[in-house]
């Protein structure tokens, strides 16, 4: 046996790696939908309402919303607090774990502001060069 090589060959380094690729792009597709990123950036300023949240993003629906904020508290990015008041006061909030995520992103939401137009304006030449039929 070669001792440069992992017990199992080279079939367990390939399923090690698709293990790797399979929850990575499990994270991925939790962080990288429609929504996700936009609630956890308003609750970066702190803990919010739900219908602060649906004011603070423009065209989000409640159902939407909803199902947005119940995956980022399964996933444990979002708690969910509910106080006894009338009326009843449900707040959204980052968890720790949920602001380490914030900290990442941060700099692509910078990248996004700061290079939106570049890419609007690379599209309308690409479209220009490629109509579409």
């Amino acid at each position: 046996m070669n001792a440069d090589r992992p017990a199992g060959g080279a079939s367990s380094v390939l399923k090690a790696r698709d293990e790797m690729t399979c929850q990575v792009r499990d994270v991925l597709n939790r962080v990288g939908d429609k929504w996700t990123l936009g609630v956890v950036n308003e609750l970066g300023a702190g803990p919010r309402r739900f219908n602060e949240l649906r004011r603070a993003m423009p065209g989000i629906s409640q159902r939407m919303l909803t199902s947005t904020l119940r995956g980022l508290e399964r996933d444990g990015l979002v708690t969910r607090s509910v106080y006894a008041e009338v009326p009843p006061r449900v707040d959204y909030e980052l968890t720790a774990l949920g602001r380490t995520l914030l900290e990442r992103v941060w700099p692509l939401i910078d990248w996004a502001v700061e290079h939106h137009d570049d890419l609007e304006d690379a599209r309308g030449r690409y479209d220009a060069r490629h109509p579409s039929p």
